[in-house]
């Protein structure tokens, strides 16, 4: 079994020349200091559904196009119109924001498309992460292709490559399956699906149904490789890697919350050393506690 904890927060500052942008960024709780943008930067395209990626946990995540876009937008379209507000003022940034969650995709998606036909500018954006990636969004950019409309995506943190690519585990050919369903007969019917797959496995869980997502995969695939990540880019990030049964044993030794993305790895001699109990604990010179309301950057 290994555990591997890290604290990604740190105190710095740098100041530098990216892509036409003068940056003087704060690392910590005060993120980005000040951003100058430069004239010789494309304008943003009228009409155009910017899906902006934001942070999973850790706002040095954002990314200074991200920040050009969310800036620029005539309106924002957010799945929790109070989380982006408090991301928003982090950052000094005062745009419209109307909500888009899973409720209410239909009637605010023909909304997102008139105001792209009208030439507005749209960005949206998720609670944490890239929208679209079991997020609010696939609705409302199918529906802009078909009326085609201009979509642009604008890149950043996911927790799904995040954990993909920090596991250990093939990374040449993986599938995502976002949630499982919560009804048990969908639920084990899906998983023996999932499992006769080849290559890495990846799905999301929330943190309620981990031991039992575990518990059944000790049945189903008990050689496997896998990889619990949690807390991706926080303070208390953490990934256990194991057999089933090692990583249920941690578990009833320290239950654990937070967010999780489960990694389930495919049967290989090379992934033996997974199930031998070891632990590392590798923490930041300066952790700092990631808040979500944080004071805005001066």
């Amino acid at each position: 079994m290994s555990v591997q904890t890290w604290s990604p927060w740190r105190e710095a500052t740098s100041v530098g020349q990216v892509s036409g942008l003068t940056v003087r960024i704060a690392y910590g709780p005060h993120l980005v200091s000040s951003v100058a943008m430069a004239n010789d930067l494309p304008p943003l395209t009228p009409g155009t559904l910017y899906l902006v990626a934001t942070p999973i946990g850790n706002l040095e995540d954002i990314t200074l196009r991200a920040l050009r876009v969310l800036r620029g937008a005539d309106v924002i379209a957010a799945e929790d119109t109070r989380h982006t507000g408090n991301l928003l003022r982090h950052f000094s940034i005062q745009k419209p924001l109307i909500s888009y969650f899973k409720f209410n995709e239909a009637r605010r998606g023909e909304e997102i498309l008139d105001r792209l036909r009208q030439g507005q500018i749209v960005a949206l954006v998720t609670d944490a992460g890239t929208p679209g990636i079991s997020d609010p969004g696939q609705r409302v950019v199918a529906s802009a292709v078909r009326a085609e409309l201009r979509v642009e995506a604008i890149p950043g943190a996911c927790a799904l490559i995040a954990a993909l690519t920090a596991s250990g585990l093939p990374t040449d050919e993986f599938h995502f399956a976002g949630f499982l369903p919560v009804k048990s007969g969908q639920r084990s019917r899906r998983l023996a699906e999932l499992v006769r797959l080849p290559g890495t496995i990846v799905l999301y869980e929330s943190p309620y149904r981990v031991e039992k997502l575990v518990t059944e995969l000790a049945v189903l695939s008990p050689d496997r490789p896998l990889v619990l990540a949690r807390e991706l880019t926080k303070k208390f990030e953490e990934l256990l890697r194991g057999r089933p049964a090692d990583v249920i044993a941690e578990w009833k030794r320290k239950a654990r919350k937070g967010e999780f993305v489960v990694l389930i790895g495919p049967n290989a001699d090379d992934s033996s050393n997974f199930g031998n109990p070891q632990a590392g604990t590798h923490t930041a010179d300066n952790p700092l506690e990631p808040k979500p309301d944080l004071p805005p950057a001066p």
